[in-house]
């Protein structure tokens, strides 16, 4: 076992490789997952529409999406905490400490995903109607949600599962995975929606059951890998030490996420009063903003585990010289993407019609 270990530290080579290589080796990874995620939901939404109609690609991508968000993000913010502390002991080569979090971390998805289930299904029809989610939309938009929250410990195992992953490393297994599950979905979408015609229930269900892939998929390769981070179903449980300290380094991050979410729903319910023309306006925004967010999010990390590991490594110098050069990397992107879309998007800015139109042909 320690030589396959030490063999996968220099597989991943990062204490040891050249630092922007080794942050954009683990950043392409990470980007083309976002990607895919962002098609995973394009997918819903196209095929929801096309078959079923506007109220139920509003139940589908209205509110109930906004919801999903708040809860989900909050729950991923705290189980990023693991990720970190992992890649700490990892970095240091305490197998020991790695495999209390491991297997924290894994018990904290599966109680975290029973809680959101329980608590998403029984309060749905009161968050959906404080929203002021329209009559004719109400309906199957709790029938959506409800089925939608079956599926959560599916989700939190596979965000926890390639968190661990990414944290000793390895970003391109999540990658595969969500591939793999974003084309089950749609797949499953087809059948149940088109074939089957199920309506917005067939659209729930053939998410949760692609999530489940996900999260098996994910297990499966904890299970089998003979390094530090091996998972042992009989030891899933909760180190009281190890759980205090994810939380700890992890609550900030689901409360960033939850004030993300909840600004979000102040903004757009402002923006709905002010007319057609400036809804149109934020969405196209919108559609710009995720470019940025898909570029930072996947630096941010990729630097999250460089860190960690460098810093249980006690490579403080190299972990300066990687912040650095990861600031020096997202900035040099985001300069070059807002010149891109300055230059395709910008040009008619004396029409507000043109500029709608440019912006929605190169964005749709």
């Amino acid at each position: 076992m320690e030589v396959q270990n030490t063999e996968l530290q220099k597989e991943n080579k990062i204490t040891e490789g050249v630092i922007w290589k080794q942050l954009l080796l683990f950043f392409f990874p990470i980007l083309f997952g976002t990607f895919f995620q962002q098609l995973y939901n394009a997918a819903d939404a196209m095929i929801v529409g096309r078959f079923l109609g506007k109220e139920a690609l509003s139940a589908v991508g209205g509110g109930t999406g906004t919801v999903i968000n708040l809860l989900v993000g909050f729950f991923v913010g705290l189980a990023s905490g693991a990720t970190v502390v992992i890649s700490q002991y990892y970095g240091a080569k305490r197998e020991e400490m790695v495999g209390y979090a491991v297997h924290t971390a894994i018990a904290f998805s599966l109680v975290g995903g029973l809680v959101m289930t329980v608590f998403g299904i029984l309060t749905a029809p009161w968050i959906l109607q404080a929203m002021d989610t329209p009559a004719d939309v109400l309906e199957p938009a709790i029938l959506y949600i409800r089925i939608y929250y079956l599926g959560m410990i599916g989700n939190l195992v596979y965000n926890v599962g390639s968190g661990i992953l990414r944290a000793v490393g390895d970003s391109r297994r999540p990658l595969y995975f969500l591939i793999a599950s974003c084309l089950t979905n749609i797949v499953l979408d087809i059948l149940f929606v088109v074939t089957l015609q199920m309506g917005v229930a067939g659209a729930a269900l053939a998410t949760i059951l692609s999530q489940l892939l996900s999260a098996v998929l994910v297990i499966l390769v904890l299970m089998r890998t003979r390094d530090m981070h091996h998972l042992e179903l009989k030891r899933i449980g909760f180190d009281g030490r190890m759980f205090k300290r994810i939380i700890r380094i992890g609550f900030p991050a689901g409360l960033q996420s939850v004030m993300y979410s909840l600004s979000n729903i102040i903004i757009q319910t402002a923006i709905n009063g002010q007319g057609t023309d400036t809804v149109a306006a934020w969405t196209v925004y919108g559609k710009l903003d995720v470019v940025f967010w898909m570029i930072v999010n996947a630096f941010g990390i990729a630097i999250t585990t460089f860190v960690g590991q460098n810093y249980g490594a006690g490579k403080t110098d190299r972990v300066r010289k990687g912040i650095r050069s990861c600031l020096g990397m997202t900035l040099g992107a985001t300069l070059v993407v807002s010149a891109l879309l300055y230059l395709t998007c910008g040009k008619s800015t004396g029409s507000s019609m043109m500029t709608r139109r440019c912006c929605e042909s190169g964005w749709r």
